[in-house]
């Protein structure tokens, strides 16, 4: 039993030591620069929804990173969902410095204009955030970015040109848990599914 641990014997639950464990979670490639030759990709899986009205989202960076100083400085950034067939790519840059490599260049991904950030979107990517910082509020081994969603780019494959429903499915995207990457699985119910009125069989 690894330390920290215990177990409830009437619930067979197990007490694990506090961390973070709301999973799964995004994992996303935000990319950061006001100039080509700073361009940069970090891999982040703590990013999320903050507020619906106005559209605000925030990632977390510990301020060791070579990004960090990069955000501070340009004040915008660029969340890029990402994809099974983005999976190396994402998983590499994660684990390699902006201080050591041109990581576009290294995974062969093409940094496009963005419409309202000077950060580049990832053009690889189905779907690209544009965001822009309103505050930083540091928080222990991580900085919290918030930020406002000024702008989103969606590939036009992903948008039924009917209904204008917007299906990120088609995709692939990743996700993370616990130190593993996975793909979405079965669809089971679309939101309010449990309360809807069934229609009555004529």
């Amino acid at each position: 039993m690894k330390r920290n641990e215990t177990v409830d014997s009437l619930s067979g639950k197990v007490d694990w030591k506090p961390g973070n464990m709301i999973y799964p979670l995004p994992v996303v490639m935000v990319s950061t620069g006001a100039t080509p030759d700073e361009f940069n990709i970090i891999t982040i899986a703590w990013t999320g929804t903050i507020c619906s009205d106005p559209p605000m989202c925030s990632i977390s960076v510990r301020p060791g990173r070579h990004s960090y100083e990069i955000l501070r400085r340009t004040g915008d950034f660029v969340i890029n969902l990402t994809t099974r067939s983005l999976s190396f790519a994402t998983d590499w840059c994660g684990v390699r410095s902006g201080r050591d490599y041109n990581k576009f260049a290294e995974m062969h991904l093409t940094p496009g204009k963005a419409a309202k950030v000077r950060s580049p979107i990832i053009e690889e990517s189905p779907v690209n955030i544009e965001c822009r910082i309103t505050e930083i509020k540091p928080l222990g081994t991580h900085d919290m970015f918030l930020a406002e969603v000024v702008n989103v780019k969606a590939d036009r494959v992903l948008i039924n040109p009917r209904t204008g429903a917007f299906s990120l499915e088609k995709a692939d995207p990743l996700a993370f848990a616990h130190g593993n990457y996975f793909v979405l699985g079965k669809r089971i119910g679309k939101f309010g599914f449990s309360v809807e009125k069934r229609r009555r069989r004529k």
